[in-house]
């Protein structure tokens, strides 16, 4: 690069990153532009909601390779000494029904307009500012608008996520030919932007400014919904205005295991947050040693096998499950399936596997309150679709729909699927500890309860328990482990039945980001050292 020879995105040793303190705000997210963005809006008077709007924004700019404009969106937030939790992940349209996809000769499209539900992230915007900003939602997202307006300089994880989607949408455009418009705002001149190009959208930004001046109402009432609907009709798709007009996000209520005198919220279904505390409220019940021993590890996987076997059956949208929460997360159902925990690894089936797209981002102000919240188009860019003229990615969702009949997670008509999207938050005697997530499909729970019990059950810092070694459990007794992973805990793992791959794609293994709030009324920080990971402070 210039006068020196070197490649950007090769490392030959491990680099380490120090906690980050602050006191008057802090955002943790995996892109320094958008942290950037969410302190300004801080150091502007907003909140540490706005702050979260204002950087998610800009991550559907600087990351668009994975999330979007077009997906969903989760949010714990504590605020007034209180949890609130907005689920706006969106339905299926109504004209998607089961029959359509009953062909047995042609499976269900992974991409394509077929693949997609109804977006949730704006109305989610307009929502959390409405309810809980300080500022106006034109406001808090003009800084992304003008970032996507004048352009941003690809980073190498940047790169791969557009290089990964160009490779596999270049084979699936001829079955998807609505992918074109895909190629002609990320890959124009029939090539991805390279690493320190700039990459800029003239559509992207009025979207954003649309979004903003109407409070999201151009979105699914007006000129955006017009044209996505056209889009939608001239390809095939489901997705119609009156589906958009329709869409609301749903406030809820957060649920929480007790785990050695902490309380580990996540958002409850149709979000896969649950998972993550049955395996926690497993581990009770099991002894465990040092955070390095393979008998941990071992316990680990196997708790993890556990909630998801449970999870595939039970998991889906809250009006169609036939089990509730209480009943999952109960002490005796946890207790049960600890006795299953043995020496040797257990066979367990998942109930998906995807290559997700997502973000996660962390946000605190100087009157206490945090946000923990995610977005995501699904895989990567979502359905590959982009409404043309708008720079809108439109998510693919629908996939996450079992096809099964009778199944709780079922197809059907205006239900929202599975989704794997899981922001988390931790308190202690009714005060707020601080947000923590860490994106990556499948590996969502399984690193949430890595990091959680890094930090409880081994006293690690925040930074460390994001820089550990990760495992992700696949399917069956496959679980795919960092090479920094010590190789005798490998072995041992390899002698208790696991099949042990080591994996050299970091993208494997989830980014995080965590805020702890300190007795003194501060911030502690720490950040991804998978992606561009930053905390900005204030």
């Amino acid at each position: 690069m210039g006068d020196l020879d070197f490649n950007t995105g090769t490392f030959h040793y491990g680099s380490r990153r120090e906690l980050v303190y602050g006191k008057n705000g802090m955002v943790a997210a995996s892109h320094p532009l958008a942290a950037q963005v969410g302190r300004d809006i801080l150091k502007a008077g907003g909140n540490a909601v706005d702050a979260a709007v204002a950087t998610a924004a800009a991550l559907t700019v600087v990351e668009p390779g994975s999330n979007g404009i077009g997906g969903d969106s989760f949010s714990i937030i504590w605020k007034d000494e209180q949890l609130y939790g907005l689920n706006a992940s969106g339905p299926s349209p109504k004209g998607m029904v089961p029959a359509s996809y009953l062909d047995k000769s042609k499976p269900f499209p992974t991409y394509g307009l077929k693949a997609v539900t109804v977006p949730g992230i704006p109305a989610g915007w307009a929502e959390l500012i409405e309810k809980h900003g300080k500022l106006s939602l034109e406001a808090v997202l003009e800084p992304a608008a003008r970032l996507a307006e004048e352009g941003v300089v690809i980073s190498d994880t940047v790169h791969n996520a557009y290089q990964r989607s160009f490779n596999r949408f270049t084979k699936e455009k001829e079955q998807y030919p609505e992918m074109i418009s895909w190629f002609d705002v990320y890959a124009s001149g029939g090539r991805v932007p390279d690493v320190t190009e700039v990459w800029s959208s003239k559509g992207h930004a009025r979207t954003l400014r649309l979004i903003g001046q109407t409070k999201g109402r151009a979105f699914y009432t007006g000129e955006i919904a017009d044209a996505i609907d056209a889009f939608s009709q001239a390809y095939g798709g489901y997705l119609r205005k009156d589906d958009l007009a329709g869409y609301q996000p749903e406030w809820v209520t957060p649920v929480k295991v007790d785990y050695k005198g902490y309380q580990v919220w996540e958002m409850p279904p149709n979000g896969q947050g649950v998972v993550a505390l049955m395996a926690l409220n497993i581990l009770k019940h099991v002894d465990m040693k040092g955070r390095d021993d393979p008998d941990t590890l071992h316990k680990q996987i196997e708790a993890i096998k556990l909630a998801f076997s449970d999870g595939q059956l039970t998991i889906a949208d809250t009006d169609h499950m036939k089990l509730n929460v209480s009943e999952l997360l109960s002490e005796d159902y946890a207790k049960e399936r600890a006795r299953l925990i043995g020496d040797q690894a257990i066979d367990a089936q998942p109930g998906f596997s995807d290559n997700s797209g997502t973000v996660y981002l962390a946000t605190a102000d100087n009157e206490g309150n945090m946000v923990s919240y995610i977005q995501s188009n699904y895989m990567g860019f979502g359905s590959g679709a982009v409404v043309p003229g708008y720079g809108v990615s439109l998510n693919n969702r629908a996939v996450g729909f079992a096809l099964e009949e009778g199944h709780v997670n079922a197809l059907a008509p205006g239900k929202r699927p599975f989704n794997t999207i899981i922001p988390g938050f931790l308190t202690k005697e009714n005060q707020a500890i601080g947000p923590f997530g860490v994106m990556g499909g499948q590996m969502q729970p399984q690193a949430h309860l890595q990091v959680l019990q890094s930090m409880i059950d081994f006293k690690m810092n925040p930074q460390d328990a994001l820089d550990a070694p990760r495992w992700q459990w696949v399917k069956n007794k496959k679980v795919m482990v960092e090479p920094t992973m010590p190789l005798a805990l490998i072995n041992e793992l390899k002698h208790r039945g696991h099949a042990v791959e080591v994996e050299l794609e970091k993208g494997h293994f989830g980014r995080g980001q965590i805020i702890i709030k300190t007795e003194n009324d501060t911030y502690i920080g720490a950040t991804e050292p998978r992606t561009d990971g930053h905390v900005a402070v204030w």
